[in-house]
């Protein structure tokens, strides 16, 4: 279990090696890289190779161990003995097995990503993207000051969310999926609903206000953190959210979250195996 630490931002949790990686999928590239877990940060720059087209599980596969490989031949990089590898896919996993691709290539459904990657090095751990973002800003950015709920909510093609508790993940929320006003909410509410609708980001920013008060109504967080590229202009419409009582803030690790979290993650599920053993 991850504990709550003073300040994650310097401690890593007890237990967990220094170093360890996260792989982010996207739906154009594939970054990873070698995480520091005491400070959330990389280490190294990321490395990054286009998504394939088909994004099959094999080929998409292919290129993981391309990126481990490049990432496993630097000067600092985990020995394998104690690697913990964080794959982030745009899906709902559970145990490893992925469940949704509503933004992925329907060949992912049903695949069972743990024996997809099985023969590359160290021990491999698959996890939903947007919550490997929110378990990273929980931990190392915009959430690591506050105790209780922290939950994470990215504006993107969809609207991913992350809820973490004291530290520790609940995992596959899928707020974007929640009926609100009538539709479904990312169809509604994301950044790439308000493009379509070229909608001004003062209204923009008073929709998102009612569906964060929709959000709170059932979660009750003490915070909400904005991430997905659109936080970079939070303060086009941050301002109109006015209703919610917890405070609401963007997210503070922009692109390498997904890395963060991925490699906190599977280092956190490598060490509650190794316990069980």
């Amino acid at each position: 279990m991850t504990h709550a630490v003073e300040n994650p931002s310097t401690t890593r949790p007890h237990g967990l090696p220094k170093r360890a990686v996260g792989i982010d999928v996207g739906g154009t590239g594939i970054k990873g890289g070698i995480v520091n877990l005491d400070k959330g940060t990389l280490t190294g720059e990321r490395f990054r190779i286009p998504t394939p087209k088909p994004a099959t599980p094999e080929a998409v596969a292919g290129v993981i161990g391309e990126i481990l490989e490049e990432l496993l031949g630097r000067e600092k990089a985990p020995a394998v003995a104690e690697l913990s590898v964080g794959v982030l896919v745009p899906g709902i996993v559970v145990d490893n097995q992925v469940l949704s691709a509503a933004n992925i290539d329907d060949s992912w459904l049903e695949c069972d990503a743990g024996t997809l990657l099985r023969d590359l090095p160290g021990q491999i751990h698959t996890f939903n993207d947007a919550d490997g973002a929110g378990l990273a800003e929980a931990h190392y950015g915009a959430g690591s000051d506050t105790s209780g709920s922290v939950m994470t909510v990215t504006l993107g093609t969809g609207i991913g969310s992350a809820l973490v508790h004291d530290g520790e993940l609940v995992p596959n929320t899928e707020m974007g999926h929640l009926e609100f006003e009538g539709e479904v909410a990312e169809q509604k509410a994301s950044a790439a609903a308000r493009e379509r609708a070229d909608m001004p980001w003062d209204e923009y920013g008073r929709l998102l206000n009612r569906y964060l008060v929709h959000l709170e109504r059932l979660f009750s967080p003490k915070k909400f953190i904005i991430g997905g590229g659109i936080s970079k202009r939070s303060e086009d419409f941050l301002p109109q959210v006015t209703d919610v009582r917890a405070p609401v803030v963007p997210a503070q690790l922009k692109n390498n979250a997904g890395i963060v979290g991925a490699a906190l993650h599977a280092a956190e599920q490598t060490r509650r195996q190794a316990a069980k053993r």
